[in-house]
């Protein structure tokens, strides 16, 4: 661990103990004291409980009236919802109106701060939300985009990985955002995992672990503590073994435990060597860790036992969401955040019925179930992360300096040179690089990424067309494009996750295309799995469906740079079982 990183630990650690007093003075004037301790005592135990819930709001303002807040809280804006419940935390989402632009992002959260710091304990908000880039990405543009974990893993660089998260972590912050649900530190061993492929950085835990080290000292040491975010490493104990989503599931993982810290350890070990501020958990099953049947989310032995007294984590340890069937399918809704915190977990996020779980975790402190200590315990916790991450003392941004830094050229250009260093050739017969292709077709799953790859190549001077199948493309889609594919001299074709039974007439199109007799190159836009299921003479990995992504693969397409990404993964060999048809560590080069 460097001196920096045991310094900040030390401090956001004896934060709660607070040396000096500072005040806060908030848009409608009022003002408090933001030393945790001097905080902790004011509160009634309602506020104390409400600083451990996050969820979701309802509205593009803080003060937009929206009529699912009234169904589901019980009031009609986000800003009611923060007040009327003490909230912790608050995350958007795109589905609750809340991402727009960045400026509206940044009116948004400074409303929300406002209606914290007006109300109750008078403390701010963690706002965040899923910014992981790559396939999470919760922030579009004109917010800087990144192709995300699996493309820097390929990439192999620890600084690039740092500064894609310095770039993402300070855009968050000047639009009132200062907690990032990221990096994913799980070790994707499992190439038919649903729910995590992509967002690890790889299949070999001493990558993972070394890039997430350097995510998390991106998101939290890249600048002045009120310009940076809180890391949240997730899904401790290690999501990467699974074929089972706990959004819908309860997925049970069968690693022993000279397994778990082989494989699954290691990037959450660095994490904390890195002073990450909060650990999320997963909502799985670890029979060999614990044999109780709980999921992690709810055990002692995994959260309280393996990641506090063994790992030594004295962050915040965040629920993934309570609304996942993961976590729902034992225990009714107000006994889940009452068993999450006996677990160990200090922050609740997203229950399915807020009222229900709040009533909940009250009912518990007041029959004696839980105490008001243990309460406590979590909320010094999340009191001293806001003070270490500066939210405490200057929760608000500056709105006429967002447009001007989200999304800026040099966040844009240094995203594409990052970008850049990722794309992997895994095959070329020949093909590649293009030399006067003549006229192109591109085509494959995404609507997005074909017209985006389409327009790179036709600003390069070949008359190109594009056609969009789906990810599960129909016998029309096929034939359309095979016929289009004839007309044509070379034809990119793009897949993403085809390897997957629910897409693979992503498969029968590459093959199709095939039989044309004209040059294919295809391209895996997600998972580099799908290049182990069709022989073709060029297979390209981009990690990512992003246009920054797609202008990547063109310059290598053309030959404008050289092909330097190494697979991060094995890709299996689907006809011979256990054999790879790329190993781990393959690209090649010109």
């Amino acid at each position: 661990m460097s001196p920096k990183t045991r310094t900040r630990r030390a401090a956001i650690a004896l934060s709660a103990l607070a040396v000096g007093a500072v005040t806060l003075t908030a848009t409608g004037g009022a003002s408090a004291p933001h030393r945790p301790a001097d905080l902790l005592k004011e509160m009634t135990l309602e506020e104390k409980v409400g600083q451990l819930f996050v969820t979701y709001a309802y509205g593009r303002t803080a003060d937009t009236a929206d009529p699912k807040n009234k169904e589901e809280f019980g009031v009609d804006t986000p800003a009611q919802v923060v007040q009327k419940y003490h909230l912790g935390g608050i995350i958007h989402f795109s589905w609750t109106s809340s991402l727009y632009e960045p400026k509206q992002i940044a009116e948004l959260s400074n409303g929300l701060q406002n209606a914290a710091v007006n109300s109750g304990a008078k403390v701010p908000l963690l706002i965040s939300t899923d910014q992981e880039q790559g396939q999470v990405t919760r922030i579009h543009e004109p917010a800087t985009q990144f192709p995300g974990n699996m493309a820097l893993g390929a990439g192999r660089s620890p600084e690039d990985a740092e500064r894609a998260a310095a770039i993402t972590g300070q855009e968050l912050r000047a639009m009132g955002l200062n907690q990032d649900f990221a990096p994913s530190g799980d070790v994707n061993v499992n190439p038919a995992n649903p729910v995590i492929g992509v967002r690890s950085f790889s299949s070999d835990p001493a990558l993972a672990a070394q890039l997430t080290a350097a995510q998390v000292r991106g998101y939290e040491d890249s600048a002045k503590p009120g310009e940076t975010v809180s890391a949240a490493v997730k899904h401790f104990p290690g999501h990467g073994d699974t074929n089972q989503d706990s959004h819908t599931a309860l997925p049970v993982i069968e690693h022993d435990r000279q397994q778990w810290e082989q494989l699954d350890a290691p990037p959450f070990k660095e994490a904390i060597g890195a002073a990450t501020d909060a650990v999320m958990s997963a909502h799985i099953v670890v029979p060999k860790l614990d044999d109780s049947g709980e999921p992690s989310t709810l055990s002692p032995k995994v959260l309280t036992g393996m990641l506090r007294e063994e790992l030594g984590f004295k962050g915040v340890i965040i629920t993934d969401s309570l609304k996942m069937e993961g976590v729902r399918q034992k225990h009714p809704d107000p006994e889940i955040p009452v068993l999450a915190l006996k677990a160990g977990a200090d922050m609740l996020l997203m229950p399915n019925d807020l009222q229900a779980a709040i009533d909940g975790v009250l009912n518990a402190v007041r029959s004696g179930e839980l105490s008001e200590q243990r309460i406590d315990q979590s909320v010094a916790r999340v009191l001293a992360l806001k003070e270490g991450r500066g939210v405490l003392a200057n929760p608000f941004v500056d709105v006429s300096k967002v447009d001007r830094f989200v999304g800026s050229k040099e966040h844009l250009d240094q995203a594409q040179a990052i970008t850049d260093r990722t794309t992997t050739l895994l095959r070329n017969d020949g093909v590649l690089p293009l030399k006067k292709p003549g006229k192109m077709f591109v085509t494959g799953a995404g609507d997005d990424a074909t017209a985006a790859l389409a327009k790179q190549i036709g600003a390069r001077g070949p008359q190109t067309s594009a056609l969009a199948t789906g990810l599960q493309p129909t016998k029309e889609q096929i034939d359309q494009a095979v016929e289009q594919a004839k007309q044509n001299d070379v034809t990119v074709v793009l897949t993403n996750a085809a390897w997957s039974e629910a897409n693979a007439g992503q498969l029968d199109l590459v093959r199709a295309l095939q039989q044309t007799g004209k040059p294919v190159v295809a391209a895996a836009v997600r998972d580099p799995y799908d290049a182990g299921h069709v022989d073709l003479p060029a297979w390209v990995a981009t990690y990512s469906d992003k246009a920054v992504a797609m202008e990547s693969l063109t310059k290598v397409l053309f030959g404008e740079i050289a092909p330097t990404g190494k697979l991060p993964v094995p890709v299996p060999d689907p006809n011979q079982p256990g054999t790879d048809a790329y190993p781990f560590g393959h690209g090649l080069g010109w």
